[in-house]
């Protein structure tokens, strides 16, 4: 699963990036600032794609609820990518309403007498995007809601939890937003685990109220080792 994550990107260099890999030329986002520890509920930046196939940045929360949903409580921030073609809450987001969730790095914790948490990211750290969909409900037309696809974990993440966020490469997010595609299995493939790190983090990131540097500062100097 993906329960928290980091956008950590300087303004420049977002504005930057956004200009340059998605042609969106006039980001609106003076008041960006990198997040080091973006939890469930929370504000978050994400690229969709409207119906002239024009690419759009957007605030969307993170927190997916269907626009025929009853219960506006019911929001799930995950969707298993094995299954989205086929459950019926996310199944027309999935054709009609697909993102790409900014990120930096995520979050993992292992799960043994103690939550242990770790750090997750690209060694080059560079920026990256999870597959997500989203939505909007009749009742909050405000509001576009997000989710993040998973998959199985891979080699290097394992050890930690069976599950991991679909991120995307730079050369397949395109592909992902395609209005009309539907067939995604390579893209749902775990990402390279050779292209990632992971290590250790205190405890100073389990408070997702904690927003700094510290929390993906490593908690031993021993990178570990799978």
């Amino acid at each position: 699963m993906c329960g928290r994550y980091l956008l950590s990107y300087d303004l420049k260099s977002l504005i930057e990036l956004l200009k340059n890999r998605w042609n969106i030329k006039t980001p609106y986002i003076d008041y960006y600032e990198p997040d080091y520890n973006i939890a469930p509920g929370q504000t978050v930046l994400a690229i969709y794609q409207n119906k002239d196939s024009e690419y759009l940045l957007s605030e969307f929360q993170w927190g997916y609820l269907p626009n025929w949903s009853k219960d506006l409580s019911k929001k799930m921030i995950n969707a298993r990518s094995e299954s989205i073609d086929k459950k019926p809450y996310f199944r027309d987001s999935f054709h009609k309403r697909k993102c790409l969730i900014l990120a930096s790095g995520f979050y993992e914790w292992q799960r043994d007498k103690i939550k242990t948490p770790y750090y997750v990211g690209i060694k080059d750290n560079n920026l990256f995007s999870f597959a997500g969909i989203w939505d909007f409900h009749p009742l909050q037309p405000d509001v576009k809601t997000c989710a993040i696809l998973t998959t199985r974990a891979n080699s290097l993440v394992s050890p930690i939890h069976d599950r991991m966020p679909v991120m995307l490469e730079h050369d397949s997010e395109k592909d992902w937003l395609a209005i009309g595609k539907t067939d995604f299995i390579n893209l749902f493939e775990p990402f390279n685990a050779d292209r990632m790190r992971v290590y250790e983090v205190s405890n100073y990131v389990n408070n997702w109220r904690n927003n700094s540097k510290q929390c993906i500062e490593p908690f031993s100097n021993e990178q570990l080792k799978f």
